[in-house]
């Protein structure tokens, strides 16, 4: 049996940006992935966008999982967000913490993830309809904002305890990294699958920033390699599927649950990645 794939998206910003969003989407559901995800802005900046792109996903016939961020937001707001959701078919979300969006000073209602998940299965108690799967954030290399390794596996374990049904994890290029932060939460008591998010090589530069910004390690030998093909695009993806495919090859024979793309809102280089290793194969 193949292993699962998802696929996470950001909401587009133009017209152009949905009608391509939506060829992706056909494009990657060829592998029958388990769901879609859809980002949120920060503060729910890009609440009307993320709801857009979810119900798009939904109506094309896919799972689709809406991020929903606690920071900046009110009990009332998340409960409106989640009542609209379930009155449109939604029964999966991701729950974060989220970022404070600039000159924001407050974090508003909800100080953890761990209290949003709370606070959703409580709206499910109150009455409110089915379950919902809920999917919460890990950090395999440590929260960029913890200094302390073992606190940020706490918090973890903290959000799963509190009702998460699994986890996607922040990219990495370290499958050490991620085998031993499975193995910690193990010994923690979290039971729950664990699912590695990857990022391929979509941009190198735009990458190398999002992981100096999260403080995720690119192995130097990579980065020496990346750097030397200057603007040889052709050799730079080459290269980086090769070290993407071979970082997924580790992680589906160490028994890694699924793998989770982050796309950016692409196809080509996923597919060839999901291709190569036979992810998401037809039932």
């Amino acid at each position: 049996m193949s292993t699962p794939v998802s696929f996470e998206f950001f909401p587009p910003n133009t017209p152009v940006g949905v009608e391509k969003l939506k060829t992706v989407v056909q494009e990657l559901g060829a592998l029958k992935p388990q769901y879609f995800s859809v980002t949120y802005g920060a503060g729910g900046s890009t609440r009307d966008k993320t709801l857009s792109a979810v119900m798009d996903i939904a109506g094309a016939g896919f799972d689709a999982a809406p991020h929903l961020s606690c920071v900046g937001s009110t009990r009332e707001n998340i409960a409106e967000i989640l009542a609209t959701y379930r009155e449109r078919g939604i029964r999966r979300v991701v729950a974060l913490r989220g970022d404070l969006p600039s000159g924001t000073a407050t974090a508003g209602e909800f100080r953890y993830a761990s209290e949003l998940v709370s606070f959703i299965r409580q709206f499910e108690r109150d009455g409110q309809g089915k379950a919902w799967h809920i999917e919460v954030a890990a950090y395999p290399e440590t929260h960029p904002q913890q200094r302390y390794a073992a606190r940020d596996l706490q918090h973890f374990a903290d959000k799963m305890r509190a009702g998460a049904d699994g986890a996607i994890t922040q990219f990495f290029f370290n499958a050490d990294a991620y085998f031993h932060f499975v193995d910690e939460a193990r010994k923690l008591g979290v039971t729950q699958p664990i699912v590695p998010g990857i990022m391929p090589f979509h941009n190198y530069g735009r990458i190398a920033q999002f992981a100096q910004r999260d403080g995720i390690e690119i192995p130097r030998w990579v980065q020496m390699k990346m750097e030397g093909f200057m603007d040889d695009a052709a050799s730079i993806r080459a290269f980086g599927l090769d070290v993407v495919t071979r970082l997924c090859e580790r992680l589906v024979a160490g028994g890694a649950p699924g793998i989770h793309f982050y796309t950016l809102n692409q196809s080509p280089l996923t597919l060839e990645i999901c291709k190569r290793l036979g992810l998401g194969a037809k039932a």
